[in-house]
């Protein structure tokens, strides 16, 4: 990775890191502490921890297609301040009510999509998949931390604090969004005059990021499941109480993380990314219908966690990856948009489930997580190979007209995507080389003043 894709990882991957631990710090505890708070019932103390996956999966979409016609940092901006104001109405609620309001205006931030189509403008295709599984690892390590911290601070400091803390985070975001890089966009003749349902319509209309949308639903409604599950299953099998749990997910999801890494290079660099898809979705279902039959014991509940949680370390990294080859140049964030809004409505549909699965016997709540993974997978099955494309680095020419040359430069044949960082004075093409004629490498030197080895 070169300097500006490591600035690019770090900033986004802070701005993730910061979301996630101020969100869910509050969930494992808010249903303890809610109770003190006027005109709380058990359904109000749900919908209050519930309702900012809700309001993520209805602001997603709106949020990324304003992505795609708007320059992206401002939208995350705009996201975060949201997020901000949210913690703040919250922090100082002594109504459920007032926290319900707070966790809705937080959760109307819904800036993941628009995040990570940042991160794959300012990446190279090369190392997409790389960027995109340390998004994942971040996204997946700050849950678990979250999980373990919220337990340990509120006794100190009260369900208020935790609401300042999110507003504090989120302000500390805003100021790691000036060490992103800020790029310039470079779209091909008309394509960001269509109109919004166009725009909307283009995305839906792509089987293959429908099939992306399914498995990530999945994905995070049996995550969600099974985080309202485990902890009882972890107290009965291995008697651990709940603010000793994180010693058990933390060394799994690490585990499950390095034994993912060597496939999601074979994903990239050999070109098998639908082979090591499919075979994690079915691992995943393997994982649970292993808890059905051996969850009761020790061994059986760790080894199918485990398992789990390489199948869910893969995919988290391959889908966004996935996403940014597949969708269509102008309509990048609106693809991860959609995707997203996928991922919060599983984890929203996810608890309500396993609460349900509560009641159930331990067999039949792990079978119906595996049947739902395995009916996830077959309608995935017929997905395709992305495109695989090849970026290159280029300077920009000393004293070139940067709107006019970047204009200029798609106009090549060949020449897929373009992605101007006028201040670091560098871009980023997409080339397709099989489009890429000798012609086109002649007319791509001469506007680099370079000789280009493609």
């Amino acid at each position: 990775m070169n300097s500006i894709e490591k600035r690019a990882i770090a900033g986004i991957g802070g701005i993730f890191a910061l979301r996630m631990i101020g969100l869910f710090m509050i969930v494992p505890v808010f249903s303890v502490y809610g109770t003190n708070y006027t005109h709380a019932t058990p359904l109000l103390i749900g919908l209050a921890v519930g309702i900012y996956g809700l309001g993520q999966a209805l602001f997603q979409i709106p949020m990324s297609l304003a992505a795609d016609k708007l320059p992206r940092k401002p939208m995350i901006f705009l996201g975060l301040l949201l997020f901000a104001i949210g913690g703040v109405v919250a922090a100082t609620a002594d109504s459920i009510y007032q926290v319900i309001i707070g966790r809705a205006l937080a959760g109307s931030g819904a800036v993941s999509a628009v995040l990570m189509a940042l991160l794959a403008d300012v990446t190279r295709e090369q190392v997409r998949t790389k960027a995109m599984a340390t998004m994942g690892l971040t996204i997946a390590t700050s849950i678990m931390l979250s999980f373990a911290l919220g337990p340990m601070i509120v006794a100190s400091v009260g369900m208020s604090g935790l609401f300042w803390l999110t507003s504090v985070f989120a302000a500390l975001a805003m100021l790691l969004l000036l060490v992103v890089p800020t790029p310039m966009r470079v779209l091909k003749h008309n394509l960001d005059n269509k109109s919004i349902g166009a725009q909307l319509k283009d995305v839906l209309a792509i089987g293959d990021l429908n099939r992306l949308h399914v498995g990530i639903f999945a994905l995070h409604l049996t995550m969600t499941a099974i985080f309202v599950i485990v902890p009882h299953q972890l107290a009965d099998v291995l008697g651990l109480a709940v603010r000793q749990q994180g010693l058990v997910y933390l060394p799994l999801l690490f585990i499950g993380f390095a034994i993912a890494i060597p496939f999601i290079i074979i994903a990239e660099k050999k070109r098998k990314m639908r082979q090591v898809f499919l075979s994690a979705v079915a691992l995943m279902a393997v994982a649970l219908f292993s808890l059905a039959v051996g969850s009761q014991y020790s061994v059986g509940l760790i080894v199918g966690l485990g398992l789990y949680f390489i199948g869910f370390n893969l995919l988290e990294a391959t889908i966004p990856s996935w996403i940014s080859k597949k969708a269509p140049v102008a309509n990048k964030a609106t693809a991860m948009g959609i995707n997203s809004s996928s991922q919060f409505l599983g984890a929203f549909f996810g608890g309500a489930l396993g609460g349900l699965l509560l009641s159930q016997g331990t067999f039949t709540a792990w079978a119906i997580l595996g049947a739902i993974i395995a009916a996830a997978l077959l309608l995935i099955v017929p997905i395709s190979q992305p495109p695989y494309l090849t970026s290159t680095t280029l300077a920009i020419p000393k004293g070139a007209d940067v709107s006019q040359w970047s204009q200029q430069m798609m106009q090549i044949g060949g020449v897929d995507d373009v992605v101007v960082m006028a201040k670091d004075g560098v871009a980023y093409l997409k080339l397709d080389k099989q489009k890429l004629s000798d012609d086109s490498r002649q007319r791509l030197s001469q506007m680099t003043d370079t000789v280009l080895d493609i």
